[in-house]
């Protein structure tokens, strides 16, 4: 399996390559170069597995065994998911009149973003250990990813992880799992602004290839493949819980996302993949997402809001860059054409042609000061 940026300016790269990169050199996010189509047999077949069950499934997928075996690959994920509360490590809860609410929140931080991460640093282990280097993580954050981060890694020998965080606007408790961490590898730095203002020099930093590879640095942010493949599983696990039974015609199942676009993005990535899922974009009042699914209206407010759900209180949603490339049919010049024009001007009008791809497949849906529930919500995330 190979990888290539949304961008198609830089040279694909192995799982491994795309663990260990934030953005790709020319700006770009990694995504699978081909993406396997799974058929109903496969369906079938899967319906059955555990939540961790279809982690390994899907990383079998996207991960060569030629750079981690499958009994290894297997080991690690049952090492990531051995610290979660509930036995089923994500659990479906049914409410009335069809109603589901997938519960990701049974981690260490009770945020949903352990269960990316803590497979993610896992996998970084393995090839850290294989490679015996060392590692500098990088990540800005609104409060879960930093939180969830530091969790993933913290006490590693050949880690360290430096986190911003925008004094004043995490949640308290997120910003007590991050503050009072007393760890060697544990680096934490609040700065001024919002989450958005503090991206931006980290993607600087990321742009200089020289100065990262001399460093050894890398992101755990949403930009990181290895976090959207494992937020695959939600998906695959919501509508598996939500099917009785996949031997008739499978039913479509709606799936209710409070996202910045990262767990739009799996969502998406799986969509594409054959699961008969229709996903439903649920914001706060920094709205960028809904306004680009309803009117094509990809550009910045003029401030970010705060609201309940500060995780969602950005403004710049970089996983979108992944679902502007899938809807265009991996067409890596508009993507690149779109991105840096919303870089230059912060306003971009998606083309009618793109706009209209997602309508049977996505919506939007915009709710002030609450994270929103729906036939099976996935979480809250600000990539």
């Amino acid at each position: 399996m190979w990888y290539v940026s949304t961008r198609g300016m830089a040279p694909r790269v192995d799982f491994e390559g795309a663990l260990f990169s934030g953005y790709a050199p020319d700006g770009g996010l990694y995504m699978p170069e081909e993406l396997p189509q799974l058929g109903g047999e496969t369906l079938r077949q899967w319906s059955g597995l555990s939540y961790a069950g279809l982690v390994k499934a899907l990383c079998s997928l996207f991960i060569g065994p030629e750079l981690i075996p499958k009994d290894d690959l297997n080991d690690l994920i049952d090492r990531a998911f051995s610290r979660f509360r509930h036995k089923e490590v994500v659990h479906l809860c049914r409410l009335r009149n069809g109603l589901n609410v997938l519960e990701l929140w049974h981690g260490v931080t009770y945020a949903f973003k352990d269960l990316s991460l803590c497979c993610t640093a896992q996998f970084l282990q393995y090839f850290l250990e294989k490679r015996k280097k060392h590692i500098t993580v990088v990540v800005g954050t609104s409060g879960d990813t930093g939180s969830a981060a530091i969790e993933s890694v913290q006490g590693a020998k050949n880690v360290d992880i430096i986190v911003l965080l925008p004094k004043g606007r995490c949640t308290k408790i997120q910003e007590l799992q991050m503050t009072t961490v007393l760890r060697e590898n544990v680096h934490v730095f609040g700065v001024e602004g919002n989450s958005d203002e503090l991206d931006e020099p980290i993607k600087a930093v990321f742009a200089d290839v020289a100065f990262v590879k001399k460093h050894n640095l890398m992101s755990l942010n949403s930009i990181n493949w290895s976090r959207v493949l494992v937020q695959m599983a939600h998906h695959f696990f919501a509508y598996f819980q939500c099917t009785p039974s996949l031997d008739t015609h499978p039913l479509p199942v709606e799936v209710v996302v409070p996202t910045g676009a990262g767990n739009l993005a799996a969502g998406c990535i799986a969509q594409k993949m054959g699961l008969p899922i229709r996903l439903v974009v649920a914001v706060n009042c920094n709205d960028i997402i809904h306004r680009t699914v309803q009117r094509g209206d990809f550009s910045l407010s003029e401030t970010v809001k705060a609201t309940l759900a500060s995780a969602m209180d950005i403004q710049v949603p970089y996983n979108m860059e992944r679902i502007f490339w899938l809807l265009s049919g991996s067409d890596s010049q508009m993507t690149r054409a779109l991105m840096e024009q919303f870089e230059r001007t912060q306003r971009v009008n998606v083309p009618k042609e793109l706009h209209s791809k997602p309508s049977s497949v996505l919506s939007g849906s915009c709710l002030c000061g609450q994270v929103p529930g729906g036939r099976a919500g996935c979480g809250a995330d600000p990539g």
